[in-house]
């Protein structure tokens, strides 16, 4: 234990099922299913990156074997830094016990400095935040970017192209509500043939051009942003649109492990992601016409419907993975107190991690609607999408170097060697977004600035609404002599009593002592804590101390990626010896009714955003999966 925190070894991984022991699966099933879900979004960058990077480099000289190779060299070295080295080679190996992603490696740093600071904590919401903006625009512009082909096999069809978007974003978010399971057995092979047609189709134009492999050498992308600076960083915007996607290689770290995430990179998809960009580089200078589209360009015409049947596939696999992810990160939000309680459903029996929310599934549907009616084509909404994941990415090099500094215990001048570079290269990245501001980057930013301003206020709210409750609390011990001095009428059963602060006596067991003038038999005093970890064993979950006969104090321990269930978890109590019977047990939980208050502490706006945010909760008899019939409701009046 650490700073009240269990660490437990090995990976998150054995806590999905509760059926009983399941075969994990082999090496090479993980490595293939990485495929369909941790590469989906960078793995369809090639239908428009290498487009929007020579577009932004060319300006008005048009293509030349300069803008060419020299594009190909930064697109080449941005894998190699940004993704090979900083994700695949570092920061995977940062895991909180088997999980990754920014709010895992926000939980990491707080460990590693022994504390949880404010600058800490504002670098994960950012981090976060960015996320859900790129989240937003990764589905619609990978669609689009796919249905965009059907122009090249047929001019006519440019004016279908914004239905036919609208209706698969549609059908993607629909089906949500039923799990992803069974189809998700065929993620990880179709991207697999995505990946395998990618490498054949820019390996047979390579021929066209052979001194395109040039590029590998990094004086190209040097001679090119010395010689033409301002254009250089309108270029490296565009350039990074080859690596978005990256931050999913640590945010479904728990999901595949490292060594499968790795292999899948090594071996697969960055050769054939080179291999592909290499093959429009070439098929351009060959034949400079081919700059119109030339990922589709690389098929002959009888091959093209098929390719953006495939490319459809492929971006519909990418959106589906981001989404999820947004999931996850909802749920991580709301166990660290970031977010109000949302509505969680489980769509697996046997995979924790499959898991739909209803209110963030319809808030990414209408967002993303909204972009692919503002913008309208994939290379308008490019310019929106670089800002936010270079902001994530840019997070998480300072969160890693925390994390490589202090829980790592390297010196502090070989994390700098190592680190600086890499935040560095991400700095000149975000840098380059931000030109973009004004072109539709502000996207992203007015998200992320939604985002943290609910987080903020979430957070603020919440510490102004439990200073004031406790002014008028009562320290459960106090209680407890009171009535040990003058006791009142005992019923038979056991009382449930929640509360965040188990030093006090909870609002609820006070308003039934006040109206019903009755005690319990047994009286629980019950807090749920929720770790730094992700899931908590379950020797781990129950911790009791019995304060007298009638009185015990009960903590729940919960991961933070765990859904917390207190009726199964006080089951478990009964191997301390506490008889715990659902049938002869009652929970009294507090129903607060909020009013703004002028001496708040919050502006007036803000004090109506807290209110709606804490009417918009889910209930906690749902999110604590309280049977309805077990549990007493006791309402509050309080002012914010």
């Amino acid at each position: 234990m650490k700073d009240g925190v269990h660490e437990t070894a090995g990976s998150a991984e054995s806590g999905g099922s509760d059926t009983g022991k399941v075969v994990p699966p082999s090496f090479a099933a993980l490595a293939v299913g990485s495929v369909g879900v941790v590469y989906g979004d960078i793995g369809t960058s090639p239908l428009y990156a290498f487009r929007e990077a020579v577009l932004a480099a060319s300006g008005d000289r048009g293509v030349t074997t300069e803008v060419v190779l020299g594009v190909l060299s930064m697109i080449v070295w941005a894998l190699i830094i940004v993704v090979t080295i900083k994700y695949i080679v570092i920061l995977l190996r940062a895991d909180n016990n088997g999980e990754g992603g920014t709010l895992s490696l926000t939980a990491l740093a707080f460990r590693a400095l022994g504390r949880r600071t404010t600058p800490v904590l504002m670098l994960g919401v950012v981090g976060a935040a960015m996320f859900y903006g790129s989240t937003f625009i990764t589905p619609a512009l990978s669609v689009m970017s796919a249905i965009e082909g059907l122009k090249v096999a047929a001019p006519g069809f440019e004016p279908y192209v914004l239905p036919l978007t609208i209706g698969i974003l549609v059908l993607l978010f629909t089906v949500q509500s039923h799990g992803t399971g069974r189809v998700a057995t065929w993620f990880g092979p179709i991207m697999v043939v995505w990946f395998a047609v990618l490498a054949v189709t820019g390996a047979m134009h390579i021929v066209d051009y052979p001194g395109v492999f040039h590029a590998l050498n990094p004086y190209y992308a040097v001679a090119f942003m010395v010689s033409n600076p301002t254009i250089a960083l309108v270029t490296l915007a565009a350039v990074f649109l080859v690596i978005t996607g990256s931050e999913a290689l640590y945010a479904d770290l728990g999901h595949f492990g490292r060594k499968p995430i790795q292999a899948a990179w090594i071996f697969l998809v960055l050769p054939a992601l080179l291999l592909n960009y290499f093959g429009q580089g070439a098929l351009v200078l060959a034949d400079p016409s081919a700059m119109v589209d030339p990922f589709y360009r690389l098929v002959p015409e009888a091959l093209l419907l098929p390719l953006v049947a495939l490319a459809t596939l492929a971006t519909s696999i990418a959106s589906q993975a981001v989404i999820t992810g947004a999931y996850s990160i909802t749920q991580q939000a709301i166990q660290l107190g970031l977010f109000p309680r949302f509505e969680i459903r489980h769509t697996s029996a046997s995979h924790y991690g499959q898991i739909y929310m209803p209110r963030v599934n319809l808030t990414l549907l209408i967002g993303v609607l909204l972009l692919v009616i503002l913008f309208r084509t994939s290379g308008a909404l490019a310019h929106a999408y670089v800002l936010a994941v270079s902001a994530t990415s840019f997070v998480a090099g300072i969160l890693g170097f925390i994390v490589v500094w202090k829980l790592w215990r390297w010196s502090f001048w070989t994390t700098a060697l190592l680190m600086t570079p890499l935040i560095a290269v991400d700095g000149l990245f975000f840098v380059a977004g931000s030109m973009k501001l004004m072109e539709g980057a502000w996207v992203p930013v007015l998200l992320g600035f939604i985002i943290v301003l609910i987080i903020v206020t979430w957070r603020r709210g919440s510490g102004i609404l439990i200073s004031k409750t406790r002014r008028t609390e009562v320290p459960i011990d106090t209680l407890i002599r009171s009535l040990e001095k003058k006791p009142p009428h005992i019923v038979p059963g056991t009382a449930v009593f929640l509360t965040s602060d188990p030093e006090f006596a909870p609002t609820a067991m006070l308003h039934n002592l006040k109206h019903n003038k009755v005690l319990h038999e047994s009286n629980v005093i019950l807090t749920i804590v929720t770790s730094d970890t992700p899931r908590v064993p379950e020797e781990d979950r129950v911790q009791i101390m019995p304060l007298t006969e009638h009185f015990s104090r009960v903590s729940l321990k919960f991961g933070y990626m765990e859904q917390p269930n207190v009726p199964k978890a006080l089951a478990i109590a009964r191997k301390h010896g506490w008889q715990f019977d659902i049938m002869s047990t009652s929970f009294f939980l507090s129903r607060r009714t909020l009013r703004p208050s002028a001496n708040s502490g919050m502006p007036s706006w803000q004090d109506h955003l807290f209110i709606w945010l804490a009417q918009s909760a889910n209930d906690a008899t749902s999110y604590f999966q309280i049977p309805t019939g077990r549990v007493v409701e006791v309402g509050t009046q309080v002012t914010v």
